[in-house]
């Protein structure tokens, strides 16, 4: 998606260490406009798999999650990290890492939003590594509900996330690519 790429170029910055700064845009402000166009791109994308759901990871998948799910007319569960005392004593949990903060995190999901039954569709801003994807996955599995597609907002190419993932056998997307990035560069493929 040329808009998504062109912001990457122009804001993004290399922080060392694989991190992506996209805060301006993505992780602590959002465009609107932007996550609008991309839930719009992954509505398209991912309409033939008919999802009932879409699932995240809080929070910054939430956006894309949101304006995806708007799009086909679905509600959007997000994994809390936190379980507050609303949810019920009985949850689907994981554990995932987080790259940005050098731990683990949980993965929470009300089991009242997350059913048997349900065709899941994951949105997240990105796909990395794939440990959280993995860990919605998990959370998808262990509600008994069918995972359809898999969507990121950037895929780092060079972590090799999406390998790990082809096995699950269901449609990847990403909207833009980055196949290297260093100090003085971040390469998005074409």
């Amino acid at each position: 998606m040329q808009q998504l790429s062109d912001l990457i170029k122009k804001d993004g910055i290399y922080l060392g260490n694989g991190i992506l700064k996209v805060d301006s845009f993505i992780n602590h402000q959002v465009d609107p406009q932007l996550m609008e166009e991309c839930g719009r791109e992954f509505a398209r994308l991912f309409a033939t798999t008919r999802p009932t759901r879409v699932l995240t990871a809080e929070i910054s998948g939430i956006a894309p999650a949101l304006m995806t799910a708007k799009f086909l007319n679905v509600p959007v569960v997000y994994a809390r990290k936190h379980k507050p005392i609303t949810m019920p004593d009985t949850v689907y949990l994981t554990v995932a890492p987080s790259h940005t903060k050098g731990v683990m995190v949980d993965l929470i999901v009300s089991p009242e939003y997350l059913q048997p039954g349900e065709r899941v569709l994951i949105i997240d801003d990105f796909l990395a590594s794939g440990a959280t994807i993995n860990g919605l996955v998990r959370l998808t599995q262990a509600a008994g509900a069918t995972l359809v597609g898999i969507g990121a907002l950037i895929e780092k190419e060079f972590e090799g996330g999406r390998e790990k993932l082809e096995e699950l056998g269901v449609p990847i997307q990403s909207l833009a690519c980055i196949t290297a990035m260093d100090d003085d560069r971040i390469v998005l493929k074409e």
